[in-house]
């Protein structure tokens, strides 16, 4: 079954993992700015980084048919650095033109400090100044709850935010209603260490249904599985649950959320594919 990807960071995987990823079905992932495993000092960091995901990385992932979009941010980790995400800030406009960038993300917060949260606000307004989509990204463990409300009221009470055009990611048992209430898109993490496991996911696709809900694999250089929904897929057959219902969370509702951007557009081969 063929499926999108909306959630992967493959500047820290390999090849092989693109090749894996096009054999078990992906016909196309984004993949959000985040965190390198450590603090970067300086904005020209940044501005390599950014241009590797609009550059090398698509064309990577062009060798195996999938189409590769991203997303320009600095990571909510770093975010309580506020000079440091001025001169960010300044420097995402200059890519904003790339063909595959799609949107702001992934932001939020970490530990949910007044710097961090200056920071997110930041974000959406430079998100909202040039009509992007934005992602999100929600704490991880204990500060999940705490984080997720904080970043789902600074939203709403933001008159110009469009739910519709939000996805709120890292979704769990204890958030998943608070997003949903909203009218925000959410995301399911596949990562079972921080995030959500394959088992849980599927408990609450039957706890809230499928509409507005994605899911991910969120892979990166940590213990994770860029094969993720193809295992989510096998869950959801193994309880009985129909192609159909396995496609529209899959493939559908991701299609629905990126394609509100004008740039996301899938090639005829990848959008006839039936298998």
């Amino acid at each position: 079954m063929k499926y999108i990807d909306l959630h992967a960071h493959m500047v820290s995987r390999t090849t092989d993992d693109y090749e894996q990823m096009a054999l078990t079905g992906c016909v196309a992932l984004t993949e959000p700015a985040f965190w390198a495993g450590f603090d970067r000092l300086s904005p020209v960091v940044f501005a390599d980084y950014f241009n590797r995901l609009t550059s090398f990385e698509p064309a990577r992932a062009a060798q195996y048919g999938i189409q590769h979009y991203c997303w320009l941010c600095l990571n909510p980790k770093e975010g309580e650095d506020r000079e440091l995400a001025r001169h960010v800030l300044e420097l995402i406009p200059q890519f904003l033109d790339r063909p595959n960038v799609l949107g702001i993300g992934e932001i939020g917060v970490n530990r949910v400090t007044r710097n961090e949260i200056a920071t997110f606000i930041d974000h959406v307004d430079l998100a909202l100044r040039y009509n992007l989509l934005i992602h999100i990204h929600t704490p991880h463990l204990e500060d999940k709850y705490k984080g997720t409300q904080v970043i789902v009221d600074t939203l709403v009470d933001n008159r110009r935010i469009e739910p519709g055009r939000v996805m709120v990611d890292h979704a769990e048992e204890h958030t998943i209603g608070m997003i949903l209430d909203r009218g925000f898109w959410t995301g399911l993490t596949l990562y079972p260490q921080t995030k959500t496991s394959a088992a849980r996911a599927v408990d609450m696709i039957e706890m809230y249904g499928s509409e507005r809900l994605c899911v991910a694999s969120a892979c990166d250089w940590g213990p994770s599985l860029p094969t993720a929904i193809p295992h989510f897929v096998l869950e959801m057959r193994r309880r009985g649950h129909s192609d159909r219902l396995i496609r529209k969370v899959v493939y559908e509702n991701p299609m629905a959320f990126l394609s509100q951007s004008p740039k996301f557009r899938l090639t005829r081969e990848s959008a006839e594919s039936t298998w």
